[in-house]
């Protein structure tokens, strides 16, 4: 690829790890993976966890180590999203998989994004693929959710779930990307992006990127211009009306989260997963905290069901107000 249209490719891609050794924060899974490598013993793999916490990363900078120049040869990528149907079983995949490379020896790699996605006809066939192209085909199963996938399909491939990446891991990518774009970003910008990406590499390197679009070169990206790109509520908004609530009379404290709501773009559902962070540091009676999680739960079914957004308001003020009446909340 050429660096001019390396240049226009977004962060996500532009910065995708070229090996094991730059993937962040799964160093469990890459220590385990490499072992395999180096023996020479991979086996069927299945990857699933979150979106953006690194299976597609980790898996293209395996095939890259293994086949270097023989990558496009050697590799069969699909989005089983799109590719779902059990054609694509038998035509593309077993196709792929019957061939042998003359060149090459050594097994054939078949990497299936968003498996979790396939008919489960399309997941029967293709078990029956794995079992007879296991001499010289590996497959490497990419899902969000491992209870979506054919029970027989998940007993035949080693399973490895990726969890939600940690801050420390992200950041060091986000510096990384900061240092060779010559951004510049204020610290409290780059708290609130780990804090609102929530382990999200692929949302961390987005929202960088919108934000780097939106200023002029060598202007400071700042916490507020993240919290624009990213459309969460800030954190001292919501305490502002959580705080009229608890103090104020039942008027006051609708007005006030009414003039958030209207003032800030935020949708009662943000109101209500900010209400949850902040009363977490309050030293509550356990019976209290299930209380208000318990209706805050109901008022946000209420509201996915279709519910009157007025209504939903002036409900979650009297669960905080009748949860917290007799309970003298401390901030910890």
């Amino acid at each position: 690829m050429s660096v001019k249209s390396k240049e226009n490719l977004p962060w996500v891609e532009k910065y995708r790890p070229a090996s094991l050794d730059q993937v962040h924060g799964q160093t469990e899974v890459v220590t385990t993976i490499r072992k395999f490598m180096q023996e020479g013993r991979i086996p069927h793999l299945l990857f699933y966890g979150p979106p953006g916490t690194g299976k597609t990363s980790t898996i293209v900078a395996l095939a890259r180590e293994i086949y270097g120049n023989s990558y496009r040869n050697m590799v069969l990528e699909l989005n089983a999203s799109d590719d779902r149907g059990i054609d694509v079983v038998r035509d593309q995949i077993k196709n792929f998989a019957s061939t042998m490379q003359i060149f090459n020896r050594g097994f054939k790699l078949i990497i299936l994004d968003e498996a979790d996605a396939m008919t489960n006809v399309a997941q029967n066939a293709l078990r029956r693929v794995i079992e007879k192209y296991t001499k010289n085909t590996r497959f490497c199963i990419l899902a969000n959710y491992a209870h979506k996938l054919n029970p027989a399909l998940l007993s035949r491939c080693t399973r490895f779930r990726f969890s939600p990446l940690e801050e420390k891991a992200i950041k060091e990518c986000v510096d990384n990307v900061v240092e060779k774009e010559q951004l510049k970003i204020s610290e409290e910008a780059v708290a609130a992006l780990l804090k609102l990406s929530e382990g999200d590499m692929r949302r961390a390197l987005n929202v960088l990127q919108a934000c780097a679009a939106a200023v002029d070169k060598g202007d400071e990206i700042s916490i507020d211009m993240v919290y624009d790109c990213v459309g969460a509520p800030r954190p001292a908004v919501i305490q502002r009306v959580l705080e009229s609530i608890m103090q104020d009379d039942w008027r006051t404290a609708f007005d006030t989260l009414k003039k958030a709501k209207q003032n800030e773009g935020l949708a009662l559902v943000d109101l209500l997963h900010g209400f949850v962070e902040i009363l977490a540091k309050y030293e509550l009676k356990p019976k209290t905290r299930i209380e208000i999680l318990d209706k805050f739960g109901e008022i946000e079914y209420a509201i996915s069901r279709g519910g009157n957004d007025k209504i939903q308001s002036t409900a979650c003020i009297g669960v905080i107000k009748s949860a917290l009446e007799n309970e003298d909340a401390v901030e910890v």
